[in-house]
Order: C-alpha cells, then sequence, then structure tokens
C-alpha cells in the first residue's frame, strides 16, 4: 500500500477526512503521519482520538529542513498531502506533492491566500462582479506558491446573501467530499505529472469535466 504523509497547520477537519478514508478504503493509502506548527492546533487533538498515527510539532517551520522530517516518518517515498498547510514548501518531490486550495487558482493563489482570506478576497470580487463562483482546487506543489499544475477544480456557486464564513462552509463541504477520491487517484498514477512540464499532466478522462 503507497503511504501518506499529511501536513496541516489548523483544525485538521480535512485530516481527520483523509484518515478515514484511508481506513475504509476510499483513500488506497496508509496514513503514517501528521506534521504542524503548533501544539495547539486542533489537528494534534483529532490524531490522538484516531489512534495509530504519528505526530510531529515543528517550530520556526518557514526553514524546515524537509529532508529530515522525511526521514524521521521513513517516508522518503510517501506522498505528502498539503492539507490546510499555510507556508511555501521546498525540497519536497514535486511528483508526489499535493494541496488542496479553498478558491480559484491561478488568481486566488499566492502568499497570503489562505483559508478565510481567500474567502473574503472572492466575496468581494463577486461583489465586484468579477466572478460567479468560487472553486475548490487541487494541484501539484512546486517551490511557487500555488502554481504546479492544477487536476481538479470543483465549482462552488456564490449565492447572492453569502459572506465569507458561509461560503467557507460550503466550500470545506466540498473539500470533504472530495479530497479523498481525488487523492487516491493521484497516489494510484491515475494522475500525475513529470514534476517539471505542466504539459505532462497526465488525467482520466472521467475527470477532466473537472479541469
Amino acid at each position: 500500500m503507497e503511504k501518506l504523509l499529511v501536513f496541516n497547520s489548523g483544525s485538521g477537519s480535512g485530516f481527520q477526512e483523509l484518515v478515514e478514508n484511508s481506513r475504509t478504503g476510499i483513500l488506497q493509502a496508509k496514513i503514517i503521519g501528521l506534521v504542524t506548527n503548533n501544539k495547539n492546533n486542533g489537528c494534534l487533538q483529532r490524531a490522538e482520538k484516531l489512534l495509530g498515527i504519528e505526530t510531529m510539532v515543528m517550530k520556526g517551520y518557514d526553514i524546515l529542513d524537509y529532508d529530515w522530517v522525511l526521514n524521521c516518518f521513513q517516508a522518503e517515498d510517501a506522498w505528502i498531502s498539503l492539507s490546510g498547510w499555510l507556508k511555501l514548501t521546498k525540497g519536497l518531490n514535486p511528483q508526489k506533492t499535493i494541496n488542496i486550495h479553498p478558491g480559484p487558482l491561478p488568481h486566488f493563489g499566492g502568499p497570503g491566500m489562505y483559508g478565510h482570506h481567500v474567502h473574503e478576497t472572492v466575496i468581494q470580487a463577486y461583489k465586484e462582479g468579477k466572478i460567479q463562483n468560487s472553486e475548490v482546487c487541487m494541484h501539484f506543489v512546486t517551490e511557487e506558491y500555488d502554481k504546479g499544475p492544477v487536476f481538479f477544480r470543483y465549482p462552488v456557486l456564490i449565492r447572492p446573501d453569502d459572506d465569507a464564513d458561509s461560503l467557507g462552509a460550503r466550500v470545506n463541504k466540498i473539500e470533504h467530499a472530495w479530497q479523498s477520491f481525488v487523492t487516491n487517484l493521484v497516489v494510484t498514477g491515475q494522475i500525475r505529472w513529470d514534476g517539471k512540464n505542466t504539459k505532462s499532466l497526465v488525467v482520466p478522462d472521467f475527470m477532466k469535466c473537472f479541469l
């Protein structure tokens, strides 16, 4: 079975979905650990309740030595899921590292564009008549913020009475519903790229409606 290491900076709700779906077989990968940046993050409490999940708390993770982290988890050949991880990563294998983003890429990505900040910016763009919907996006990770090839887009219609909170809640539901399924397509090789050329991206025909 493939191995998956999860990086999370927040409550860990998406992390929990990944773990539970790995145990039901929806995600055909073993979650070998959780890396977070704050001992007070809710994801640690979730990991404790889920049992059997090793955890690591990093300090000063802006300059994190990812090779050292992978060695600690014996995860040199593992897939990496950035599920609510807020900082730029460098040195991870771009062929085996993926991220989920709560807004349309590339226009609503980059430094500072995470979580509630994304939803606030999306709502403002909607009010200005620039967009009609938000998106849940999944993409491979490079050493530039949110610039790796996107392999999944799920549009989320913005309602006239939406604010950042209500939109964020619906986006979060879509993230939970799809993250494990799409991650499974990645770890089983059905979605892939060569780590260098975006034109090398391969997506199954039945998923091309999400591009």
